[in-house]
């Protein structure tokens, strides 16, 4: 799977020869003025993200007194005045406040989620009525029930309700029900992370395989507040080692009971850790049947697991981003860690302290301090399969 943020296509720039007698006509004067931004938005595009900069505030307002009779009920929302730069750089400006009226008619049962989004529109690409000497560079505003696409930039999302549409402020921000204005997963224009870390959960056949898997999101919530090169996925997916798994930096494994795997998907969990991804296998204390099996699977693909302590001492797992000498303590006991080829088995079940356990005991430094080892065991994933990718063919789309 490709970076969320690409980067510009891998093209050289062209720019004009100037010479002295150089005739200097319109098509010219376009090139060389087009080429500055081409230059400009790469350089953006290259470090940063797209989002909104300021402004673009959404409000329910009345229906305007000119509009015609049948277009006022309570669909209106005013777009406030701001600034957003979309995946390509190209700055969107939106100068004054926009009075918009929702459309979309839920004609089902179940609800639909709309996006409002902004987009940039370049004033060469407009039919011109008359030719002028200056032109003004800007914006479309649309409504859409598909996600936006990476040319737009979300100023709010609404879930409609089947039934009349009555668009109203959230009465709690952080939690928006039906029909409410939801500013939530508003992107801010910010420095490009320089990975994205994917992760999805191995489902196999021990009932307690996805104890933790809300416990997941925790982790990749975390990794941008602690980590500002590396950035999580809003969404943990769920897989079987069967399925083609070549999109993910991290599997995470967790259960009790052994594990026990076909031909099929030993062979297709060999070739994902060749390939530079990594297993996670989160045992707690009583689940020694699935330590004894997965050190058998670690000698089965050709990498025995060796103890933390038998590792280099600047092994990433211990100090990238953050440094280990002791390991977090989980219930009292210190957790375990083992490695080799790709296989990090950790005894002593962590995730358990990456989320809210259910009687808000865990301590701050508890969570902290396994996060912090989470995010280092993502960051192992990740540039294990980049420094593995760079010396494979076609490995743009890695990350």
């Amino acid at each position: 799977m490709s970076h969320p943020f690409p980067t510009p296509p891998i093209q050289p720039f062209e720019r004009l020869q100037a010479t002295d007698g150089l005739l200097v006509n319109a098509d010219r004067w376009r090139k060389a003025h087009d080429y500055h931004r081409r230059r400009q938005n790469a350089h953006y595009q290259s470090l940063n993200q797209p989002g909104i900069v300021c402004g673009l505030g959404v409000q329910v307002i009345a229906a305007p007194k000119q509009v015609e009779a049948k277009y006022r009920d309570k669909r209106w929302l005013k777009i406030q005045p701001g600034i957003a730069i979309d995946l390509a750089g190209n700055v969107i400006v939106v100068p004054q406040a926009v009075e918009f009226r929702i459309a979309t008619t839920v004609t089902g049962a179940e609800p639909v989620l709309l996006y409002l989004t902004v987009s940039y529109i370049d004033p060469d690409e407009l039919r011109q009525k008359q030719q002028v000497e200056m032109v003004q560079e800007t914006f479309r505003i649309d409504e859409k029930s598909s996600t936006p696409n990476s040319s737009e930039i979300e100023i709010c999302r609404i879930l409609l309700q089947p039934g009349e549409v009555v668009v109203s402020q959230a009465s709690e921000v952080f939690f928006p029900g039906y029909n409410n204005i939801d500013l939530r997963y508003r992107r801010q224009a910010q420095t490009r992370p320089q990975s994205i870390a994917r992760m999805a959960q191995v489902n196999h056949a021990d009932p307690d395989c996805a104890r933790n898997f809300f416990n997941l999101a925790y982790l990749s919530q975390a990794v941008e507040s602690l980590c500002a090169n590396l950035r999580g996925t809003d969404e943990v997916d769920q897989v079987t080692l069967s399925e083609n798994l070549t999109e993910y930096d991290l599997l995470y494994l967790t259960g009790k009971q052994g594990l026990s795997l076909n031909s099929q998907e030993v062979t297709s969990l060999r070739s994902y850790l060749d390939a530079g991804g990594v297993l996670l296998v989160d045992a707690p204390l009583d689940s020694q049947p699935l330590v004894d099996s997965i050190q058998s699977l670690a000698a089965q693909v050709g990498s025995p697991l060796k103890s933390l302590e038998e590792l280099r001492r600047d092994h990433p797992l211990r100090i990238r981003p953050f440094l280990f000498a002791a390991l977090p303590v989980i219930e009292k006991r210190a957790i375990r860690l083992f490695s080799g080829g790709g296989i990090v088995l950790i005894i002593g079940d962590i995730a358990s302290a990456w989320g809210i356990d259910r009687e808000l005991i865990l301590s701050r430094m508890v969570i902290r301090s396994a996060h912090e080892l989470g995010i280092n065991i993502l960051n192992y994933g990740v540039k294990r399969r980049q420094l593995i990718g760079l010396q494979q063919e076609d490995n743009l789309g890695q990350w």
